[in-house]
């Protein structure tokens, strides 16, 4: 399973609809609101490397309220 983790920006008052949006998506398999530079933070699961390029430009940025994402991309899990 590859993981990556999605940090995003949202406009002002539309955390709770964009994260209930971004809960929908079913390579989204965690999503949190947090305090910091970020508003949410998601964990992002898919088989393959190539379905990243479906979920993020495709997905993500077309959810209406995200003003921007980063993307870490995890290479190893030392805990569960």
């Amino acid at each position: 399973m590859l993981t990556a983790l999605i940090l995003i920006n949202v406009e002002r008052g539309k955390i709770h609809d964009v994260a209930e949006r971004i809960s929908q998506l079913e390579e989204a398999v965690e999503v949190y609101s947090v305090a910091g530079p970020y508003d949410l933070v998601v964990k992002v699961q898919v088989n393959e490397y190539e379905a990243f390029n479906e979920i993020i430009p495709d997905k993500l940025q077309k959810i209406d309220g995200i003003k921007n994402t980063q993307t870490l991309m995890a290479f190893k899990a030392y805990k569960f």
